[in-house]
């Protein structure tokens, strides 16, 4: 169980695709063929058969496309502010889904704003693709990668074990092999909508299709299923009582209700509604 609950948290998810400029190089493909047969070619040396046609590869020669968090702030007063946030902002314009300009501006608000990053599985995937992205593409993020002399002395990233600069909660929940669930599965076991209408094999295809808009769109909603999922174990740990847990929900839904009217937020809407038909009346025992 984690120990502490920082001031600023942020509930964070990130989406990659394989990237086919590291597969070219890789296997030295000609630059005629498409980002497609490129990403296809990944895949057969990833070892690609008929039960299992897109395996998972390593994030080391992968593209982060998008980044999402929830932000929860505690101001001065000892209110809560909650804000989602995604990269890019605007799916249509080149500059911003850049994969440098993603990477740089996600690590370079972290290494700024000090947040408690909370993830699922991030230790391994998310925040790992980060780091080794940003070093493959020459970002600097001084201030995200420097560490304290001693564990006490400040924020740490890299060091799960002395620092909860960064939580990850599968290390909490999770078990081995089979036993270890998904996002989803945890989601959807405690009553939050988890994935909805895209799973994780349709994102590298919706990319090539020019889809991002929708891919940002599911990534908002992990980050959403991520920050949930941490409340309820914030709960569980004794951080919230069960008037301040009812009171930190209301201020999602409160989110969702006011942020799924702007345009292009329309799926906010609907993970509110599954949410509520799912759990109704959340305030624990």
């Amino acid at each position: 169980m984690f120990k502490s609950v920082n001031k600023v948290v942020w509930a964070f998810d990130a989406e990659w695709v394989p990237d086919p400029e590291a597969g070219r190089r890789l296997f030295q493909l000609a630059e005629e063929i498409t980002d497609a047969e490129v990403i296809q070619k990944m895949w057969e040396e990833g070892g690609a058969d008929e039960e299992n046609p897109m395996p998972y590869l390593k994030t080391t020669i992968c593209r982060v496309i998008s980044i999402a968090a929830v932000v929860r702030a505690v101001k001065e007063n000892g209110e809560v502010a909650l804000s989602l946030t995604a990269l890019p902002h605007d799916a249509t314009d080149p500059k911003q889904t850049s994969e440098i300009e993603i990477l740089s501006c996600f690590l370079k608000a972290v290494g700024d704003k000090k947040p408690q990053l909370v993830g699922f599985n991030s230790a391994k995937a998310d925040l790992k693709i980060l780091v080794q992205r940003a070093v493959a593409k020459g970002v600097q993020a001084e201030k995200f990668a420097k560490r304290p002399e001693k564990p006490w002395l400040g924020d740490d990233y890299f060091d799960s074990r002395n620092s909860e600069a960064h939580v990850d909660l599968i290390e909490i929940l999770g078990g081995y092999g089979s036993s270890n669930p998904s996002l989803n599965e945890t989601a959807s076991v405690c009553g939050i909508p988890g994935k909805m209408g895209v799973s994780g094999e349709e994102v590298a295809p919706m990319w090539l299709e020019g889809r991002l808009a929708e891919i940002v769109a599911y990534n908002e909603c992990d980050a959403l299923s991520t920050y949930l999922i941490w409340l309820r174990m914030a709960y569980f740990g004794g951080f919230f009582d069960q008037r301040q847990y009812s009171e930190e929900q209301a201020g999602v839904r409160n989110l969702l209700s006011t942020e799924g009217t702007l345009p292009g937020k329309e799926h906010l809407l609907e993970f509110l509604e599954r949410w509520e038909i799912w759990s109704p009346v959340e305030t624990g025992k």
